[in-house]
Protein backbone atom coordinates (compact mmCIF):
# COMPACT_ATOMS: atom_id res chain seq x y z
CA UNK A 1 0.00 0.00 0.00
CA UNK A 2 1.38 3.41 -1.00
CA UNK A 3 1.41 5.86 1.96
CA UNK A 4 -0.80 8.82 1.07
CA UNK A 5 0.48 12.38 1.44
CA UNK A 6 -0.62 14.42 4.44
CA UNK A 7 -2.65 17.13 2.69
CA UNK A 8 -6.41 17.05 2.95
CA UNK A 9 -7.74 17.06 -0.59
CA UNK A 10 -10.80 19.00 -1.65
CA UNK A 11 -12.28 16.48 -4.07
CA UNK A 12 -10.91 13.05 -3.19
CA UNK A 13 -7.84 10.89 -3.81
CA UNK A 14 -6.09 10.37 -7.13
CA UNK A 15 -6.63 7.19 -9.08
CA UNK A 16 -6.81 6.11 -12.71
CA UNK A 17 -5.33 7.78 -15.78
CA UNK A 18 -5.21 11.57 -16.02
CA UNK A 19 -3.54 14.12 -18.26
CA UNK A 20 -1.14 17.01 -17.82
CA UNK A 21 -3.01 20.28 -17.34
CA UNK A 22 -2.11 22.73 -20.11
CA UNK A 23 -3.43 26.27 -20.56
CA UNK A 24 -4.74 25.61 -24.08
CA UNK A 25 -7.20 23.12 -22.55
CA UNK A 26 -8.45 25.33 -19.69
CA UNK A 27 -11.53 26.50 -21.56
CA UNK A 28 -12.57 23.00 -22.60
CA UNK A 29 -12.18 21.62 -19.07
CA UNK A 30 -14.05 24.46 -17.38
CA UNK A 31 -16.86 24.46 -19.95
CA UNK A 32 -17.28 20.75 -20.68
CA UNK A 33 -16.29 19.17 -17.34
CA UNK A 34 -14.83 16.06 -19.02
CA UNK A 35 -14.88 12.78 -17.12
CA UNK A 36 -11.14 12.62 -16.41
CA UNK A 37 -10.15 11.36 -12.94
CA UNK A 38 -7.36 13.88 -12.26
CA UNK A 39 -4.90 16.42 -13.64
CA UNK A 40 -1.26 17.27 -13.02
CA UNK A 41 -0.18 20.93 -13.14
CA UNK A 42 3.32 22.20 -13.83
CA UNK A 43 4.39 23.78 -10.53
CA UNK A 44 6.68 26.41 -12.05
CA UNK A 45 3.85 27.98 -14.06
CA UNK A 46 1.89 28.97 -10.94
CA UNK A 47 4.40 30.31 -8.41
CA UNK A 48 3.51 34.00 -8.83
CA UNK A 49 0.68 35.53 -6.82
CA UNK A 50 -2.64 35.99 -8.57
CA UNK A 51 -3.15 35.92 -12.32
CA UNK A 52 -5.68 34.39 -14.67
CA UNK A 53 -3.81 31.10 -15.06
CA UNK A 54 -3.72 30.46 -11.31
CA UNK A 55 -7.40 31.32 -10.97
CA UNK A 56 -8.27 28.80 -13.66
CA UNK A 57 -6.07 26.20 -11.98
CA UNK A 58 -7.88 26.76 -8.68
CA UNK A 59 -11.26 26.58 -10.43
CA UNK A 60 -10.30 23.24 -11.98
CA UNK A 61 -8.95 22.00 -8.64
CA UNK A 62 -12.35 22.65 -7.06
CA UNK A 63 -13.77 19.90 -9.28
CA UNK A 64 -10.85 17.53 -9.87
CA UNK A 65 -7.93 16.15 -7.86
CA UNK A 66 -4.74 17.95 -8.94
CA UNK A 67 -1.08 17.03 -8.37
CA UNK A 68 1.89 19.37 -8.79
CA UNK A 69 4.91 18.47 -10.93
CA UNK A 70 8.01 20.67 -10.81
CA UNK A 71 11.35 21.22 -12.49
CA UNK A 72 12.87 23.97 -10.37
CA UNK A 73 14.14 22.45 -7.10
CA UNK A 74 17.47 21.33 -8.61
CA UNK A 75 17.66 18.52 -6.07
CA UNK A 76 20.94 17.33 -7.54
CA UNK A 77 22.55 20.75 -7.58
CA UNK A 78 25.50 21.75 -5.40
CA UNK A 79 24.25 25.21 -4.50
CA UNK A 80 21.98 25.67 -1.45
CA UNK A 81 18.32 24.92 -2.04
CA UNK A 82 16.50 28.04 -3.25
CA UNK A 83 14.55 29.17 -0.18
CA UNK A 84 12.57 31.73 -2.17
CA UNK A 85 11.47 29.04 -4.63
CA UNK A 86 10.46 26.71 -1.80
CA UNK A 87 8.56 29.51 -0.05
CA UNK A 88 6.57 30.24 -3.21
CA UNK A 89 5.85 26.55 -3.65
CA UNK A 90 4.69 26.30 -0.04
CA UNK A 91 2.27 29.19 -0.67
CA UNK A 92 0.94 27.41 -3.76
CA UNK A 93 0.49 24.19 -1.79
CA UNK A 94 -1.56 26.01 0.84
CA UNK A 95 -3.75 27.56 -1.87
CA UNK A 96 -4.18 24.50 -4.06
CA UNK A 97 -4.02 21.60 -1.57
CA UNK A 98 -2.59 19.23 -4.20
CA UNK A 99 -2.74 15.47 -3.84
CA UNK A 100 1.06 15.41 -3.89
CA UNK A 101 4.09 17.14 -5.40
CA UNK A 102 6.74 15.58 -7.60
CA UNK A 103 10.17 16.70 -8.74
CA UNK A 104 12.91 15.40 -11.04
CA UNK A 105 16.09 13.59 -10.05
CA UNK A 106 18.52 15.99 -11.70
CA UNK A 107 20.20 19.38 -11.45
CA UNK A 108 18.86 22.38 -13.33
CA UNK A 109 20.99 25.36 -12.30
CA UNK A 110 24.59 26.30 -11.59
CA UNK A 111 26.13 29.56 -10.30
CA UNK A 112 22.65 31.07 -10.17
CA UNK A 113 21.95 30.36 -13.84
CA UNK A 114 18.90 28.27 -14.75
CA UNK A 115 19.90 25.89 -17.54
CA UNK A 116 16.30 25.08 -18.54
CA UNK A 117 17.40 21.47 -18.88
CA UNK A 118 17.09 18.37 -16.68
CA UNK A 119 20.73 17.40 -16.25
CA UNK A 120 21.59 13.83 -15.18
CA UNK A 121 23.75 12.99 -12.19
CA UNK A 122 26.75 10.72 -11.63
CA UNK A 123 25.61 7.47 -10.03
CA UNK A 124 27.81 7.42 -6.94
CA UNK A 125 27.41 6.89 -3.19
CA UNK A 126 28.39 10.51 -2.60
CA UNK A 127 25.63 11.73 -4.91
CA UNK A 128 23.09 9.48 -3.18
CA UNK A 129 23.91 11.00 0.21
CA UNK A 130 23.87 14.54 -1.21
CA UNK A 131 20.53 14.24 -3.00
CA UNK A 132 18.84 12.28 -0.21
CA UNK A 133 19.78 14.95 2.31
CA UNK A 134 18.29 17.68 0.11
CA UNK A 135 15.09 15.66 -0.35
CA UNK A 136 14.82 15.26 3.43
CA UNK A 137 15.08 19.03 3.86
CA UNK A 138 12.30 19.59 1.32
CA UNK A 139 10.09 16.94 2.90
CA UNK A 140 10.60 18.47 6.34
CA UNK A 141 9.54 21.86 4.98
CA UNK A 142 6.41 20.50 3.31
CA UNK A 143 5.74 17.92 6.04
CA UNK A 144 5.12 15.13 3.55
CA UNK A 145 6.94 12.84 1.17
CA UNK A 146 7.57 14.01 -2.36
CA UNK A 147 7.63 11.92 -5.54
CA UNK A 148 10.99 11.70 -7.31
CA UNK A 149 10.99 11.21 -11.11
CA UNK A 150 13.69 9.53 -13.20
CA UNK A 151 14.83 11.67 -16.15
CA UNK A 152 15.83 10.64 -19.66
CA UNK A 153 19.57 10.90 -20.31
CA UNK A 154 21.96 11.25 -23.22
CA UNK A 155 25.34 10.94 -21.50
CA UNK A 156 27.01 9.02 -18.69
CA UNK A 157 29.71 9.99 -16.19
CA UNK A 158 33.03 8.20 -15.88
CA UNK A 159 32.63 8.41 -12.10
CA UNK A 160 29.37 6.43 -12.05
CA UNK A 161 29.77 3.16 -10.17
CA UNK A 162 26.27 1.70 -10.33
CA UNK A 163 23.21 1.45 -12.57
CA UNK A 164 20.59 4.18 -12.77
CA UNK A 165 17.96 1.89 -11.27
CA UNK A 166 20.13 1.09 -8.25
CA UNK A 167 20.92 4.80 -7.88
CA UNK A 168 17.24 5.80 -7.97
CA UNK A 169 16.21 3.00 -5.60
CA UNK A 170 18.90 3.82 -3.05
CA UNK A 171 18.01 7.52 -3.02
CA UNK A 172 14.34 6.67 -2.44
CA UNK A 173 15.25 4.43 0.47
CA UNK A 174 17.77 6.87 1.99
CA UNK A 175 15.43 9.86 1.69
CA UNK A 176 12.26 7.86 2.43
CA UNK A 177 10.54 9.47 -0.56
CA UNK A 178 8.20 8.01 -3.17
CA UNK A 179 8.85 7.53 -6.87
CA UNK A 180 7.23 8.80 -10.03
CA UNK A 181 8.31 6.25 -12.60
CA UNK A 182 8.43 7.78 -16.08
CA UNK A 183 8.10 4.84 -18.44
CA UNK A 184 8.97 6.88 -21.53
CA UNK A 185 12.16 8.14 -19.88
CA UNK A 186 13.17 4.59 -19.00
CA UNK A 187 12.67 3.51 -22.61
CA UNK A 188 14.53 6.53 -24.05
CA UNK A 189 17.51 6.01 -21.73
CA UNK A 190 17.49 2.26 -22.37
CA UNK A 191 17.86 2.80 -26.11
CA UNK A 192 20.43 5.58 -25.69
CA UNK A 193 22.58 3.58 -23.27
CA UNK A 194 21.83 0.08 -24.57
CA UNK A 195 20.28 -1.65 -21.58
CA UNK A 196 17.12 -3.72 -21.16
CA UNK A 197 14.38 -1.43 -19.80
CA UNK A 198 12.69 -4.41 -18.14
CA UNK A 199 15.80 -4.84 -15.96
CA UNK A 200 15.23 -1.28 -14.73
CA UNK A 201 11.59 -1.96 -13.83
CA UNK A 202 12.43 -5.30 -12.19
CA UNK A 203 14.85 -3.56 -9.81
CA UNK A 204 12.58 -0.73 -8.65
CA UNK A 205 11.02 -1.18 -5.17
CA UNK A 206 7.31 -1.45 -5.95
CA UNK A 207 6.28 -0.10 -2.56
CA UNK A 208 7.93 3.22 -3.41
CA UNK A 209 6.17 3.78 -6.76
CA UNK A 210 3.21 6.16 -6.47
CA UNK A 211 2.70 7.30 -10.08
CA UNK A 212 3.59 6.55 -13.71
CA UNK A 213 4.22 9.02 -16.53
CA UNK A 214 3.74 8.30 -20.23
CA UNK A 215 4.85 10.58 -23.06
CA UNK A 216 6.27 10.63 -26.58
CA UNK A 217 9.79 10.88 -27.98
CA UNK A 218 11.50 11.72 -31.28
CA UNK A 219 13.81 9.29 -33.02
CA UNK A 220 16.99 11.17 -34.00
CA UNK A 221 18.46 8.07 -35.69
CA UNK A 222 21.52 7.90 -33.43
CA UNK A 223 19.54 8.47 -30.22
CA UNK A 224 16.03 9.03 -28.89
CA UNK A 225 15.02 12.50 -27.65
CA UNK A 226 12.36 12.89 -24.98
CA UNK A 227 10.18 15.65 -26.43
CA UNK A 228 6.70 15.23 -24.94
CA UNK A 229 5.67 16.25 -28.42
CA UNK A 230 4.25 13.03 -29.88
CA UNK A 231 1.79 10.29 -28.99
CA UNK A 232 3.01 7.52 -26.68
CA UNK A 233 5.05 5.06 -28.74
CA UNK A 234 3.81 1.47 -29.00
CA UNK A 235 7.05 0.22 -27.41
CA UNK A 236 6.45 2.51 -24.43
CA UNK A 237 2.89 1.19 -24.12
CA UNK A 238 4.33 -2.32 -24.04
CA UNK A 239 6.83 -1.35 -21.35
CA UNK A 240 4.01 0.29 -19.38
CA UNK A 241 2.11 -3.01 -19.52
CA UNK A 242 5.21 -4.76 -18.18
CA UNK A 243 5.42 -2.24 -15.32
CA UNK A 244 1.76 -2.79 -14.46
CA UNK A 245 2.28 -6.55 -14.29
CA UNK A 246 5.58 -6.25 -12.39
CA UNK A 247 5.04 -3.32 -10.01
CA UNK A 248 1.27 -2.96 -10.09
CA UNK A 249 -1.36 -0.42 -11.05
CA UNK A 250 -0.65 3.19 -10.06
CA UNK A 251 -2.18 6.56 -11.04
CA UNK A 252 -0.92 7.28 -14.54
CA UNK A 253 -0.46 10.54 -16.41
CA UNK A 254 -0.25 11.35 -20.12
CA UNK A 255 2.19 14.24 -20.67
CA UNK A 256 2.14 16.50 -23.72
CA UNK A 257 4.15 19.73 -23.78
CA UNK A 258 4.95 20.32 -27.47
CA UNK A 259 2.70 20.15 -30.53
CA UNK A 260 -0.18 19.84 -28.09
CA UNK A 261 -3.24 18.35 -29.82
CA UNK A 262 -6.89 18.77 -28.88
CA UNK A 263 -8.04 17.83 -25.41
CA UNK A 264 -9.95 14.89 -26.85
CA UNK A 265 -6.81 13.48 -28.49
CA UNK A 266 -4.87 13.58 -25.23
CA UNK A 267 -7.85 12.17 -23.33
CA UNK A 268 -8.00 9.30 -25.83
CA UNK A 269 -4.49 8.26 -24.80
CA UNK A 270 -5.52 8.49 -21.16
CA UNK A 271 -8.39 6.14 -22.00
CA UNK A 272 -5.89 3.58 -23.32
CA UNK A 273 -3.91 3.83 -20.09
CA UNK A 274 -7.14 3.46 -18.10
CA UNK A 275 -8.03 0.25 -19.92
CA UNK A 276 -4.55 -1.12 -19.25
CA UNK A 277 -4.79 -0.16 -15.57
CA UNK A 278 -7.98 -2.16 -15.33
CA UNK A 279 -6.67 -5.08 -17.41
CA UNK A 280 -2.83 -5.12 -17.37
CA UNK A 281 -2.69 -8.02 -19.84
CA UNK A 282 -4.57 -6.05 -22.49
CA UNK A 283 -2.31 -4.53 -25.18
CA UNK A 284 -2.51 -0.83 -26.02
Amino acid sequence: MIPMPLWRQTVGPISGAGIGLRSCHFGHILEKHPSLPWFEALTDNYLTAGGVAKKRLLDIASNYPVALHGVGMSLGGTEPLDKNYLRKLQDLIHELRPAWISEHLCWTSVHGVDLHELMPLPYTEETIRHVAERIKIVQDIFETRILLENVSSYLTYDSSCMSEWDFLSQIAEEADCLLLLDINNIYVSAVNHEFDPRTYIDAIPAQRVAEYHLAGFEDKQTYLLDTHGAPVDQRVWELYGYALRTIGARPTLIERDNDIPSFDDVAAEAAIAQRMLEEPDVAA
